[in-house]
This record gives C-alpha cells, sequence and structure tokens, in this order.
C-alpha cells in the first residue's frame, strides 16, 4: 500500500496496516477522509482549514475526531464541554422549509413518518429542529427517522404506553447522535443494538445498587454507561457500593463513581482483581513515555485549538 497517496511534489504518504485496519473495521467514513487530510496537510491545521478541505460540516469533523481517538489512532486531548445545541442551531425560515421540502424528497417523506411516530401535526417550530437536523448536521432524513423512532421508544419506556418525546428532546439526542458519528443507517443500527443490549443488562446494575426496580433516570443511565464501558460487571459495582454506603452513610454517586475510576486507572475490574491489588498494595501502572523523535510526533498537535 505504500505510495498509494501522493502529494503534490510526488513525495509518498503511508497510512499503516494498524491504522487501515481500524478505520476498515469502523465503518467510519468521516473518519477516514478526516485521517486523510491531516495526513495530507502533514502539520498542525485549524478546524477552519479542514472545513474547507473537506465535504463534511464542522459537527462531523469534531465527530470523526473523536472517533480516531477511540480507535486509538490520535491522541485524546483534554476534554471540553461539547457545544449546547442551541450554540449550534441556525435560524430557519418559512422560506427555507418550503425550499427544503420542494428540493430534497428524503426531507419531504420524514414530515409524515414523524408525525405519525409522535402522534401529532408538526409546527413551524418542530419542522425547524428536523431541518437542522437533516441541512445543517448533514444527517440523512432515513437516520433521522430511526433517530425519533428511537426517541418514542426511550419514551415509552421511561414514561409509559402514550408518552411521546419533543421534538428539542430528539434534537438533544440527534447532536448527541452526531458527536458519535452517526450518520448512516449501518452506524445507527450498531448504536441501537448496543443501546438494548445495555438497557438489558441495566437492571443488573440498578439492583447492585439497591435500587428499586424502575426506569433509569438520565443521569443515572450515564454513570450505568460509563461503568460498562470501562468493563465493570455489576458485582464490581456492588462492592464500590458497599465502600460508599460505609463511608458516606447512604448512596453518594460521585463517590462512588471516584472508586470506580480509581479502580479503572490501576485496571482492577473484577472483584477478584480488586481484593488482590489491595492485598498486594498495586497501584495503576505508570504509563509509557513516548519515544524519542517519533515520527508521528506531530499528529499529537494536529489541529490547532
Amino acid at each position: 500500500m505504500e505510495g498509494y497517496i501522493l502529494r503534490d511534489g510526488k513525495e509518498q504518504l503511508t497510512l499503516s496496516t494498524a491504522a487501515a485496519d481500524k478505520l476498515l473495521q469502523s465503518g467510519q467514513g468521516d473518519a477516514a477522509l478526516l485521517y486523510l487530510a491531516l495526513c495530507r496537510f502533514g502539520r498542525g491545521v485549524t478546524p477552519e482549514e479542514l472545513e474547507r478541505a473537506l465535504p463534511i460540516s464542522r459537527l462531523r469533523i469534531d465527530a470523526a475526531e473523536r472517533v480516531l481517538q477511540q480507535l486509538g489512532i490520535l491522541p485524546r486531548p483534554a476534554e471540553d464541554a461539547p457545544p449546547a445545541p442551541a450554540e449550534e442551531r441556525p435560524v430557519y425560515t418559512s422560506q427555507d422549509i418550503a425550499g427544503l421540502l420542494t428540493d430534497n424528497e428524503g426531507f419531504r417523506l420524514l414530515i409524515p413518518q414523524t408525525e405519525q411516530q409522535l402522534g401529532k401535526k408538526l409546527r413551524t417550530a418542530d419542522l425547524q429542529i428536523l431541518a437542522g437536523l437533516y441541512d445543517q448536521i448533514g444527517m440523512p432524513a432515513d437516520v433521522i427517522y430511526l433517530l425519533v423512532c428511537h426517541c418514542v421508544e426511550r419514551a415509552r419506556r421511561q414514561w409509559g404506553e402514550g408518552r411521546r418525546p419533543t421534538l428539542r428532546q430528539i434534537e438533544k439526542e440527534g447532536y448527541h447522535w452526531a458527536q458519535l458519528g452517526i450518520f448512516d443507517q449501518t452506524a445507527a443500527a450498531a448504536y441501537l443494538k448496543k443501546w438494548a443490549q445495555r438497557e438489558e443488562k441495566s437492571a443488573a446494575y440498578m439492583r447492585a445498587l439497591h435500587l428499586p426496580q424502575r426506569q433509569m433516570v438520565d443521569a443515572e443511565r450515564r454513570y450505568i454507561t460509563q461503568w460498562m464501558d470501562m468493563g465493570f460487571p455489576p458485582e464490581t459495582v456492588a462492592l464500590a457500593y458497599e465502600r460508599t454506603v460505609f463511608y458516606k452513610k447512604d448512596l453518594n454517586w460521585r463517590y462512588l463513581n471516584g472508586i470506580l475510576r480509581r479502580w479503572h486507572e490501576a485496571g482492577w475490574h473484577t472483584v477478584h482483581q480488586v481484593e488482590q491489588g489491595e492485598q498486594g498494595g498495586r497501584t495503576s501502572p505508570a504509563k509509557p513515555a513516548a519515544p524519542a523523535g517519533d515520527k508521528d510526533a506531530w499528529m499529537r498537535r494536529y489541529i490547532k485549538r
């Protein structure tokens, strides 16, 4: 594969086999485009330069950046809070919406499908939100429909039959999907499958926390999802719960999360690993330093902020 991309001066750019395999297995086209653009520049670039070089929106570039970080192809910078939807949402006039309905069959068909799922006629403000997801973020109509169906199902689980989400709630979830890089049916299907599996497993975590049999609220779901991603089974969460109640006399989510984060940093995820680690007085291993003269060092400064 060496030399399959050429610069203007006939210089060769190469993509390592490991990086190529990760990108192929992820199926994330935006991430592959961003990686190629960074290789093409070969230096630190600004987000504005990337917007001019790539045929995707700024939000999709940011999502692609996070995918590359999750794959370990790019380093993870200090975490910043994602922009709120209100900071990104453009204002669509009636003429703008009429133009989308006239020129885009996918968007036009999305309206009655969404109305059927929500059981109501969409107002102008609702159409503006759908237009923002479709036109500004660049989410295809079929993916938006899956998003709407997902939000309807989530509302049913959380609040009971007959309850429907608002368009604001759908918009918020849509921005979350965009930040995860979900812009096609394959990525959406993978996310929805993983979400359903997590929902099934969540009951065991709620029991480990001695909480009643009920649907999780959003804050609880975020904590439990994070612990699943770290690799903690319910049994280890139950052990952290016991430690928390011993010291705090009640369930304190932040304190319990702090315990699990320290165990995660030490590489302890099962109860056996925690017990063995504490008995041996071991701590988390030190991270190896980057080798001197790393030829890919520019990647650590790949986007100027």
